[in-house]
């Protein structure tokens, strides 16, 4: 087992430059000179790769006219094509494709898209960008005839520098090879309890940049001591700056509302820097205050709305801005339940928020991958901490290193989309792993490579609980929780066996010294649906489960510090077949999947106001 860990080891260490695009990735896209591509695409459904592969099953030639990113336009009569995009057969993008057409409700495997456009550079000295949010799961893409890459990941970002010549004015045409098949050695793997929504699911967008532009900028008030109080008077902010191309001599920084002019001496193509805040109000749930903040660099000139803050876990507690913290949390899908698709952009960002924040939440767990962007934006500005999870799922392949660069690959464009935001506060590495040598290993390294990327935040994942260490004593002794900040676990007494009741004489222990969050608890109930509280998929079943679930959190021990039950709202899910109470939805959600409330949904707000208070 030793060869593994090295094995493993030696595989993270790179991790920042491995990833699945041809160019590295370009954040802060909002602020940023662009074009939209999204809106109406042609598609050609391609279940048997008839348009990648010939009938000899070998990956086709560029200029081979029967390839679906090759032009459909008959020349001359007798040219034979057996393919062709028109407007009869279109998607929205961004958005699943599974939502769209019937035929596709189900659907896994190959679409392609087309996209028809013109386009001017506003100078022939700039460079031109490809980027998408997300394509789940892997994207080929082509630029009149030309491949410019391929990126494997679901719900992470990428993008491509389109090279000049081949760009025209006019009539281009984007296709994009899109396969939602699930793969064993895929991340995630053939195993999930959530639908996988394939398509291209968020925005797409042509990013103009100058010759030498800066790629990446981050800013956070440094890490403080432990348990050190954070400043508002001479505090010291830290970042890097990330340039492409000929490095100028010196960046800029400002913060005109803080009357703030810094000049940073470059040093490579990657320059840390920190300065001291002469006065900063800090981020925080109830004033969660944001920041204009500008990067100059020679023609180039960037900026984002950042929040300060400083968050930490230290003895019993997670400290935000030097304070314990209680996490009122809620897991989240990237789904909008009452349309069964793929949730995508501000106003379905906020549909979401806004449903937590009724609850009573000042927490969400995004699970179990990325969310879209403008989650994270939108928690910023209405003060809500987020957990952010890659798709480490139950059983991928923990001894294989193809599968450990791709979970580094989306760790590494997670942190590299998010790192300015403020509500982001936990990076979590997987959710219920089998415990396993190898499996540890590998969790290991994608923590240690979390550690390199961004020191600033606290690191998790969801653990494993052996529930057999003696009478009433559920032990979180998972090894991983050596290496993570906060020690989370999902525990499910009184669904996954046993009644509510048992909780009554539930302990919780763990030999860890850190922080104690309950990342998922719930049951299932069809809205609606009302009988006596032993009735299994009932409104009174659920809602007996929460009023026993509550009456235990209040005797957890002293270093319980919050809970994100699960979940927020029905999702859809291919496990869930009863044909009376489920039908492809998992109904363990506090709203319907019309969006009404549930009467469990009253009983987690009622102690969440009366956490507010303590």
């Amino acid at each position: 087992m030793k060869r593994y860990y090295l094995f493993l080891l030696f595989a993270a260490l790179p991790v920042y430059a491995v990833l699945y695009a041809q160019a590295s990735l370009i954040t802060n896209i909002p602020n940023r000179k662009t074009t939209s591509l999204n809106g109406s695409w042609q598609y050609i459904a391609d279940p048997y790769e008839t348009g990648f592969y010939d009938y000899r099953f070998k990956e086709r030639k560029e200029d081979d006219k029967e390839a679906f990113w090759n032009s459909d336009i008959q020349v001359n009569r007798w040219d034979r094509k057996e393919h062709g995009y028109i407007d009869k057969y279109s998607l929205n993008v961004p958005g699943d494709l599974n939502s769209q057409k019937p035929e596709f409700l189900y659907y896994e495997g190959t679409v392609w898209y087309k996209k028809s456009f013109d386009y001017n550079k506003s100078s022939e000295a700039n460079r031109l960008f490809l980027y998408f949010g997300a394509v789940n799961y892997r994207a080929d893409v082509y630029l009149n005839g030309k491949k410019l890459g391929f990126h494997i990941g679901g719900f992470t970002p990428f993008n491509f520098e389109i090279p000049a010549t081949f760009l025209k004015e006019k009539d281009n045409f984007l296709v994009v090879k899109v396969d939602n098949k699930r793969g064993k050695d895929e991340v995630p793997t053939v195993n999930t309890d959530w639908w996988n929504y394939g398509g291209i699911t968020r925005t797409v967008e042509l990013v103009e940049v100058p010759s030498a532009f800066i790629e990446e900028f981050t800013l956070q008030l440094k890490k403080p001591e432990p348990g050190e109080m954070p400043k508002t008077k001479n505090a010291i902010a830290a970042g890097k700056i990330k340039f492409n191309g000929t490095v100028p001599a010196n960046f800029i920084v400002e913060i005109p509302e803080l009357k703030l002019k810094k000049t940073v001496a470059a040093k490579d193509a990657v320059t840390d820097f920190s300065f001291v805040l002469p006065t900063v109000q800090l981020w925080s749930t109830e004033l969660p205050k944001l920041y204009n903040v500008i990067v100059t660099a020679g023609n180039d000139r960037t900026e984002d709305k950042i929040g300060f803050r400083t968050i930490e876990a230290n003895g019993n507690n997670v400290l935000l801005n030097g304070k314990p913290v209680f996490m009122r949390g809620i897991s989240i899908h990237g789904e909008i339940a009452q349309e069964g698709r793929r949730a995508s952009g501000t106003k379905d960002a906020a549909l979401l928020l806004n449903e937590a924040k009724e609850l009573g939440c000042n927490m969400v767990r995004l699970a179990h991958y990325p969310h879209d962007e403008a989650m994270t934006r939108m928690a910023d500005s209405l003060g809500i901490l987020v957990w952010s999870e890659i798709p480490v799922y139950w059983t991928i392949n923990f001894s294989s290193n193809e599968v450990y660069q791709k979970a580094a690959a989306q760790l590494t464009e997670m942190i590299t989309r998010d790192y300015n935001r403020a509500s982001v506060i936990i990076w979590s590495v997987g959710n219920e792993t089998p415990i396993s040598t190898v499996r540890t290993a590998f969790m290991k390294n994608l923590i240690q490579a979390a550690r390199l990327l961004d020191s600033t935040r606290m690191i998790s994942a969801a653990l494993e609980v052996n529930y057999n260490s003696g009478k009433n004593v559920n032990l979180i002794d998972d090894p991983l929780g050596e290496f993570v900040d906060l020690v989370a676990f999902n525990e499910y007494l009184g669904w996954y066996g046993g009644l509510p009741g048992n909780c009554r004489t539930a302990n919780w222990v763990t030999p860890y010294n850190k922080p104690l969050f309950i990342s998922e608890t719930g049951a299932g109930a069809k809205e609606g649906v009302h009988a006596d509280s032993l009735t299994i998929f009932s409104e009174e079943y659920q809602e007996w489960y929460y009023k026993e679930q509550v009456a235990m959190l209040k005797r957890m021990p002293q270093n319980f510090v919050g809970i994100s039950p699960w979940v927020m709202v029905d999702f859809r899910s291919p496990k869930r077949n009863n044909p009376t109470y489920q039908e492809g939805w998992n109904r363990k959600g506090l709203y319907s999947s019309e969006g009404k409330k549930k009467k469990a949904f009253y009983i987690l707000q009622a102690y969440y106001k009366e956490m507010m208070t303590r």
